[in-house]
């Protein structure tokens, strides 16, 4: 569940400007995910215009279960919560799971002044806080997904390339993205226009290959993810959208 959660929030586009231009506060999106052909739950990701230590912040927040027979033989509740400034630069990232008899609860404060946060683990009081000293381009899990989502056309056409370094639990990831064409692509709600895009990934722990995923996005001004496919190195896994609320542009389906 964690890594659909983390390829949902990856694989959004945005501009260096200083407002979320396509996101509208209270914007919602829900999938439902598939493991081989077992139905194994939903994710889900929402935002709320606040505040955060005297500062105009978005409040994302991002939640993943798993449901029905899945979650009989192997129960997962994950949190991921992010603060992010109207530069769309992190500032406070926490993740709280729990998958299986597995636990963990780590909360990351970012400094964009000095390029460094401070990592706590809540679940383990007794280990120190950490200062990490990371690049000044850093994204965590969740607010990479709103710092990409609007990148201008020109940046996205075919063979188009997006490189970023991303936060993820504890360690930093160098990431990339790749514009590999266009489709139309069959959905719930009718067919819709899409980029597909295939980021390049770390095979072998999780993923079959290095470019074992694939994602396909709305191709308009809100490029909305609507379906991801994963080979993992056991099984298949695939998420689809499943219901939107507030996005700011039309998603143009035809039925």
């Amino acid at each position: 569940m964690k890594n659909i959660l983390f390829l949902i929030s990856i694989f959004f586009f945005t501009t260096a400007s200083a407002q979320f231009d396509n996101i509208t506060a209270g914007e919602v999106l829900s999938y439902r995910i598939h493991y081989g052909f077992i139905t194994a739950g939903n994710a889900t990701l929402s935002t709320t215009k606040t505040s955060y230590k005297g500062q105009s912040a978005f409040y994302v927040r991002g939640v993943g279960k798993t449901s029905g027979a899945a979650k009989a033989f192997f129960k997962v509740e994950d949190v991921y919560e992010s603060y992010i400034n109207e530069s769309k630069e992190p500032l406070f990232y926490v993740r709280n799971v729990a998958e299986g008899g597995y636990r963990q609860h780590l909360q990351s404060t970012f400094n964009p002044a000095n390029n460094t946060l401070v990592l706590v683990d809540k679940k383990n009081t007794d280990r120190p806080a950490k200062t990490i000293k990371v690049p000044n381009d850093v994204q965590d899990m969740l607010s990479c997904f709103y710092y990409m989502r609007s990148l201008p056309a020109e940046n996205l056409k075919v063979g188009s390339v997006v490189r970023m370094n991303v936060w993820i639990d504890d360690e930093l990831f160098p990431f990339q993205l790749k514009v590999a064409g266009t489709e139309k692509l069959s959905t719930k709600f009718g067919k819709i226009d899409c980029l597909k895009i295939i980021p390049s990934v770390i095979s072998g722990r999780v993923f079959k290959a290095k470019e074992g995923v694939t994602m396909w996005v709305t191709n308009d001004q809100n490029r909305v993810p609507v379906l991801i496919k994963a080979e993992l190195a056991v099984g298949s896994l695939k998420a689809s959208i499943d219901s939107f609320s507030n996005v700011k542009y039309p998603l143009n389906f035809i039925k």
